[in-house]
Parts: structure tokens; sequence; C-alpha cells
């Protein structure tokens, strides 16, 4: 027998994660800009008949009547921010392979602050919205998605597209997790 024999074949090297890091940040940038875009557009204006006044009232429902979706959009935008900047952190990683560990950890660290933030974000206004959708009966708060339908439409879509970026947010942290265990592993 050969000394190369006995020898272990050396482990493949771990994969490389970093332009799926890349794809999964390009993601979360468009998510939370396009939550961001269709919350600011999201402004109804009705006509109502008031008894005793000759003309009729407008009333504007707009995100800016509710501190849950300012809540959501000053969340949002540090999160698209966030994104942005560490995209271009992973442009630069993605060129040089040998991205140190202490980096990978603390993009794991602030993606898990970011996290929090966004699914915060989403559960404070998607309480609102629901609120808004369904009232309720207890307190009696009425429903207003009955009357401004286009406005409920945006606040729901921008929801829904908040509750994507923070699915992604999970994944970059699982991401993250992986490439450090990997990494950890080979010492």
């Amino acid at each position: 027998m050969s000394s190369v024999d006995t020898e272990k074949a050396a482990p493949p090297p771990p994969k490389d994660c970093s332009s799926f890091d890349v794809v999964l940040r390009i993601l979360l940038f468009g998510s939370t800009l396009a939550a961001v875009v269709v919350m600011v557009t999201s402004k109804q204006t009705m006509y109502f008949d008031v008894a005793g006044v000759p003309f009729r009232v407008a009333n504007i429902a707009k995100f800016q009547h509710s501190p849950a979706f300012i809540y959501f959009l000053a969340a949002l935008s540090v999160v698209c921010l966030y994104s942005l900047i560490t995209l271009l952190g992973s442009f630069l990683f993605l060129s040089k392979p040998s991205c140190s560990t202490k980096t990978i950890l603390h993009f794991a660290i602030l993606d898990v602050l970011m996290l929090g933030l966004a699914a915060s974000a989403t559960g404070t206004a998607g309480g609102v919205a629901y609120i808004g959708l369904k009232g309720n009966t207890h307190v009696r708060w009425t429903k207003v998605c009955n009357v401004y339908d286009k406005f409920c439409r945006h606040v729901g879509g921008s929801i829904a597209v908040a509750l994507f970026a923070s699915a992604l947010l999970v994944l970059l942290v699982l991401l993250s997790l992986v490439t450090l265990h990997s990494r950890i592993r080979k010492c």
C-alpha cells in the first residue's frame, strides 16, 4: 500500500454561497422598496353627504393617519437602506472569496436585527389593517375597507410584500449560519 492510499482524501471545499447571498439581497432590496412605494402611494379620497351641509364633504384615507403605518414605512425604509448597503458589501465579498468569518458573523447579527425590525413592523401594520378590514364590534370600531377599498388593497399588498421580505431575511440568516458552520468546521 502506498502512503497515498492510507491517507484520507481531502474533503471537497465548501460550496460558495456568496452568489446566493447576493441574489437574496437583491430580492430583499426590491421587495422592501416595493413595499415602501406601495404604502406611500396608498391614498384614497371619498365624498360623503353630511346632513345639513349643501355639498359633499371629502374624506381622505392615507397612511399618515395611522402611527402603525408610519412605523411600518420607517422600519421598512431602514431595512431597504440596510439591504442596499449589504448588497454592495456582498458584491465586494463575491469578488474576493476569502471573506473573513468575523464579517459573516456581523452580517448574520445585523440580518437578525433587521428581521426583528421588519417582522415587528409587518405585524403592527397587519394588525391595524385587519381591524380596518374586519372592524371590532366589541369596541365599536367599524370596518373601513368596504368604503376605502383601493386604500386597503394598497396597504394589504404592501404588507404582503413586507412579509416576503421578512422571509428573505430568515433565509439570509440561515445562509449566514450555514456558511459560518462550514467555516468553523474546517478549523
